[in-house]
């Protein structure tokens, strides 16, 4: 998988032609020449709109200055970035999840320590900030954070006598089976795009697994530990049970009213493990904005008798890095889209859940925003998506050989041995 959910961000037509908008630009060393190039995921609103003033804006506060705007799908990301980093005109500014992956994209020269240029304020961002370094350098800057949980209608579970959100995967089966019973789809997928499928095996292995071995085994890129077979097995007693819609696996996450994301907003399906943006993805799919009171959350399920610290979170959150060429101009931007101005629209408008920066977090008034920025907040430990965590080859290994157990294909350890095969 890769930029997902991964995002507010997700439509299927992609714009490939610049959207040349007179924003931003130096402010910085003033590295002269032409405008910045701005690669970005906020194809739908309300994220597009978010970026669509920041540049507006910073043009005003930087007379002059430019930016050629360019937002793209999601899923365009995995391709287009590494064969721009092999270019000879990558973009100044662009989209990336950090960790593995962006140590991996570091590989092509092209990334720019931003350690010396952040230096004076990147500690305004806290602990979130570290998921974009990499060997002591800073290579880029988070704008928000994510966690995934499971968002559900509560109108589905109250009509199938569910009173209150399973708290372990027991109690979840059970539930499966009375929204069954009443005539609904328990669980929306959409494993057409792949990264949903490895939500479930990557949060059955933090329930499965001891935090030190989560940390061990991502560090070494390999999945040794007994936990990650039984993570598997998880996986393939919840398939079991067929809590999914039918033709899960043809069905997109975030693309158009019949996905994944759409079937909750429509009432169609009661629940779907996904990011803490998805209601900003359903935003722009239903006709029927009634489904917003209906919508409700709740964490991953505990594994009774697991290893797993069950107050550990499955997350990540978005970011931007610069290219080498501009780096001291595209550096102020990044100062200017985590400052107090930005950060708070981000929020407002629900483009992003959890702010990197505290100065925004009373812009939360949402009380299911709220459940979620505290359950983030009170984790004890924030497991990266394998894919982003690890490096890129081993991350895409693993997601195939997830979303091969939900065509059928495989076996308990087959994704624990993807990951030790690509290693």
């Amino acid at each position: 998988m890769f930029v997902r959910r991964r995002l507010p961000a997700a439509a299927l037509a992609a714009a490939t032609a610049f959207a040349l908008l007179t924003a931003c630009g130096s402010g910085g060393s003033g590295s002269g020449g032409g405008a910045l190039t701005w690669w970005h995921n906020g194809t739908q609103d309300p994220l597009k709109t978010v970026w669509d003033h920041a540049a507006a804006n910073y043009r005003q506060a930087h007379a002059g200055s430019k930016i050629d705007v360019v937002p793209l799908q999601n899923e365009q990301f995995p391709t287009k970035v590494p064969l721009a980093l092999q270019s000879d005109n990558p973009p100044d500014i662009y989209f990336n999840q950090g960790g593995g992956l962006l140590a991996t994209q570091a590989q092509s020269g092209r990334v720019a320590d931003l350690t010396s240029l952040t230096a004076d304020w990147i500690k305004d961002l806290g602990p979130a900030a570290q998921g974009w370094a990499a060997d002591g350098k800073q290579l880029g800057v988070p704008y928000d954070s994510h966690v995934v949980g499971f968002w559900y209608r509560k109108d589905l579970f109250g009509n199938a006598g569910i009173t209150q959100p399973p708290a372990t995967i027991d109690e979840l089966k059970v539930d499966i089976g009375k929204l069954k019973a009443t005539g609904s789809t328990p669980i929306a997928l959409g494993g057409k795009d792949r990264w949903p499928d490895a939500f479930y095996y990557d949060y059955f292995a933090v329930r499965e697994c001891a935090v030190d071995t989560l940390k061990s085994s991502v560090k070494a890129a390999e999945f040794t530990d007994p936990c990650f077979t039984r993570a598997g097995q998880d996986v393939l007693d919840l398939i079991a049970l067929k809590p999914f819609q039918d033709g899960f696996n043809g069905t997109p996450a975030q693309q158009g009213s019949g996905s994944s994301a759409g079937l909750v907003a429509a009432g169609q399906a009661a629940m779907e493990l996904q990011g803490d943006w998805n209601p900003s993805v359903m935003q722009g799919l239903a006709a029927d904005p009634s489904y917003k009171d209906q919508l409700g959350w709740f964490p991953f399920p505990a594994v009774t008798g697991a290893a797993g610290d069950p107050t550990v979170a499955l997350g990540g959150g978005d970011g931007f890095s610069c290219t080498v060429k501009r780096a001291a101009d595209c550096a102020q931007v990044l100062k200017y889209l985590t400052g107090a101005e930005v950060q708070t629209e981000l929020v407002s408008s629900g483009a992003a859940t959890i702010p990197v920066n505290p100065v925004a977090v009373a812009a939360i008034k949402d009380p299911v925003v709220k459940q979620i920025f505290d359950y983030n907040a009170r984790a004890s430990y924030i497991q990266v998506y394998f894919d982003v965590a690890l490096p890129t080859a081993v991350g895409q290994a693993l997601n195939d050989a997830a979303a091969d157990l939900f065509a059928g294909k495989g076996d308990a350890g087959s994704v624990a041995r993807a990951v030790n095969a690509a290693g």
